[in-house]
């Protein structure tokens, strides 16, 4: 029994397919052999960074004038797949949230900003990280506090920042953190919010490490901003540097987001079950391996189904953002609540197949230092990042008029 299908040409081309073999071969050489060690010291080398740049990974899909490399939404699902294999979640989440750091500034942000603050980010020497959740928000993103008040006179060229951010990955180690904040009080909801680049040693920036269920090698932070200055400059307000343009592109960055944990899922479960595999195929039980067993049989062949199903939604997705994307605004509704299923549906076969992976490898998958453990404590951090599963329920229904 094996994934490794002939890929469907209507999705993937020769290209993507050498690309896939890089990554795959960076996955197993670069971070497998070391993610139980990494998971147990609570972090990984910044040295990572620099070695997915010289991959290509991190630049892919930005602008070739800041150092990235075009690319189109395939190549992300397949490096998301890839990564995942290696089964460290962890890993995985702080080497990529440059990709959703990064976009609203090269969206929103001043040509001097993006020309200081992208290039080093694609090469790997600095960290960019994305500052949305609150300790009272969680989802609810127009309800954030978080507020950027504009100096006023001769000290009118900068914001001064006060709230708290949480949950927010690399929120320790990052350089660059894109931040939501509320630039107009007397404005509720969605309506008022703006982003803002907040440098890593600004004056005032108080960062507190949280220990997690999972993810462990990824270095989450309770962020506290008490009158920290930020240049006016700093603000992603388009060519105007206009105030009032956060919840869009904040908006337009969980779409990418879902469908790269959508397509990570997709990874995680299929490493389930391959350890799940190897195991049944070694292990003896009375006298014969597990695998002969009719009833180990079917939670594989259930454990298979489930990645297979939830793969193909992914890549049909994939393909249809690139060729269908912007054709008129009930297709582009429909796109969103896809992805929003594409994400549910995945982190459901991920949950699914940690959780068989660790009954079939029985007192072993309780033991640190496999996979299908690893993967077990990190489920609900998939099912609930970048939007939880009843929110997307929702979100789904709202796009297609239910």
């Amino acid at each position: 029994m094996t994934f490794d299908l002939p890929p469907a040409p209507h999705h993937f081309s020769p290209e993507h397919e050498a690309f896939r073999a890089t990554v795959r071969s960076f996955a197993e050489h670069e971070i497998a052999p070391f993610a139980a060690e990494w998971d147990e010291a609570g972090t990984f080398p910044r040295s990572l960074y620099k070695k997915a740049a010289a991959l290509g990974l991190l630049g892919m899909g930005y602008p070739e004038e800041y150092g990235g490399t075009p690319a189109d939404t395939m190549f992300s699902i397949i490096a998301a797949e890839e990564l995942a294999r290696a089964g460290t979640g962890g890993v995985q989440a702080s080497l990529g949230t440059l990709h959703i750091g990064l976009p609203p500034v090269i969206a929103l942000g001043s040509a001097e900003l993006k020309a200081r603050v992208v290039p080093p980010v694609l090469r790997g020497e600095k960290i960019a990280a994305l500052a949305i959740t609150e300790p009272g928000g969680g989802s609810d993103v127009a309800a954030l506090r978080t507020r950027a008040v504009r100096a006023s006179g001769a000290e009118g060229n900068h914001y001064v920042v006060n709230g708290e951010k949480t949950f927010i990955t690399s929120g320790l180690r990052a350089d660059y953190l894109t931040v939501a904040v509320r630039t107009d009080p007397d404005s509720r909801g969605a309506n008022g919010i703006s982003l803002l680049l907040v440098e890593g040693d600004t004056p005032g920036l108080e960062r507190t490490e949280l220990k997690k269920t999972g993810w462990w090698a990824s270095d989450t932070a309770h962020l506290r901003f008490e009158n920290c200055r930020v240049p006016a400059a700093n603000l992603l307000g388009g060519p105007d540097r206009v105030e009032g343009e956060g919840f869009r592109a904040i908006m337009q960055n969980f779409n990418h987001e879902r469908l790269v944990m959508a397509a990570s899922a997709v990874g995680y479960a299929q490493a389930c079950t391959e350890e799940a595999l190897a195991w049944a195929r070694e292990r003896k039980t009375f006298g014969r391996a597990l695998a002969e067993h009719q009833v180990i049989r079917h939670k594989l062949v259930d454990m298979v189904q489930r990645v297979e199903v939830a793969r193909e939604f992914v890549h049909a997705l994939g393909w249809r953002l690139i060729h269908q994307s912007g054709m008129n605004e009930q297709l582009q509704a429909a796109l969103v609540a896809r992805t929003c299923m594409a994400k549910i549906q995945a982190t459901q076969a991920m949950a699914f197949c940690a959780s068989e992976a660790v009954q079939i490898l029985g007192g072993m998958g309780y033991m640190r230092g496999t996979k299908s453990e690893r993967l077990y404590r990190e489920v609900k951090v998939m099912v609930i990042g970048g939007g939880s599963e009843e929110v997307l329920k929702d979100l789904a229904a709202r796009q297609v008029g239910l």
